[in-house]
């Protein structure tokens, strides 16, 4: 990747940090932690991977993004509105009644959310059936799903992995966000899933591990999804919970807890300089 185009993907995955913060902090309440983990893969899935038009957000041939991990919506939402779907002051009202945008997506209320998801494990099997409809109608659209990896504790997630593998849906793009934190603790303190991508190796996937906050190791391995034939990828992306927040790095409290307003203004003072810095670049 040249050195502008990862210059002007630091710059957007800063700003949805930005956004993420802003929205949890006008909430009082939202899953910062797992949304500032997962953001430099949803700048890039959105802006360079995924064939997506902001005008035209049920063109039935545009990649598909499911978010099986729903509590990270502001991440999700903080793309979809830098992207253009709806209007950033939306970020602003986030989890208050009547707004656009709820705690977890919702399909029917918000452009650009292609599966309503919040019961964690469920969003991949969604993201199989997408993936399956499309080898059926003889469609080229991709099908890309994230997944937190306390929910790949869920064994509904292994049933939907071996689908994927027995329908070959070499389409599917499995993404699991490796911070090795959960609402209760560590993974290893909750209920261990390592090793992460022997598992997924085993249930039949091609498996890829990268760090998920360096945009040449994205860029490789969903180049290397596509490259792969007859059978699905799974790309374990280790990741800082809290990413870009110094307070917030590897803090189980940041799971779901919001920024009071000194919190928030010590946060986006720090993403402010982040920015400026990456601008200057």
């Amino acid at each position: 990747m040249n050195a502008s185009a990862k210059k002007q993907l630091n710059i957007t995955a800063t700003k949805l940090r930005m956004l993420i913060v802003e929205g949890t902090h006008a909430a009082k309440s939202g899953h910062p932690g797992g949304s500032l983990s997962s953001a430099d893969l949803l700048a890039y899935l959105y802006n360079v991977e995924m064939k997506v038009d902001p005008a035209n957000p049920q063109d039935p041939d545009r990649d598909r993004f499911v978010l099986s991990k729903g509590h990270a919506a502001p991440a999700l939402y903080a793309a979809l509105a830098d992207k253009g779907y709806f209007s950033v002051e939306e970020i602003g009202r986030l989890r208050h009644l009547g707004a656009m945008l709820q705690g977890h997506p919702d399909m029917k209320g918000t452009p650009g959310v292609d599966m309503s998801t919040g019961s964690l494990g469920q969003g991949i099997s969604t993201a199989d059936g997408m993936a399956l409809a499309a080898k059926l109608n003889g469609k080229d659209y991709r099908v890309y799903t994230l997944l937190g990896d306390g929910e790949i504790e869920e064994g509904q997630v292994w049933e939907a992995t071996m689908f994927a593998a027995a329908k070959k849906l070499d389409n599917l793009v499995i993404i699991v966000d490796n911070n090795n934190l959960q609402i209760d603790g560590t993974l290893e303190e909750v209920n261990s899933p390592y090793p992460i991508p022997e598992k997924f190796a085993a249930f039949g996937c091609n498996t890829i591990v990268i760090d998920g906050h360096d945009f040449d190791q994205i860029e490789a391995a969903l180049a290397k999804a596509k490259e792969t034939k007859g059978c699905p990828t799974a790309i374990v992306m280790v990741t800082t919970k809290g990413k870009g927040v110094s307070f917030m790095e590897n803090q189980v409290g940041w799971h779901g807890t919001a920024p009071n307003d000194e919190q928030y203004e010590t946060a986006m003072t720090e993403l402010k300089a982040t920015l400026a810095a990456f601008e200057e670049e």
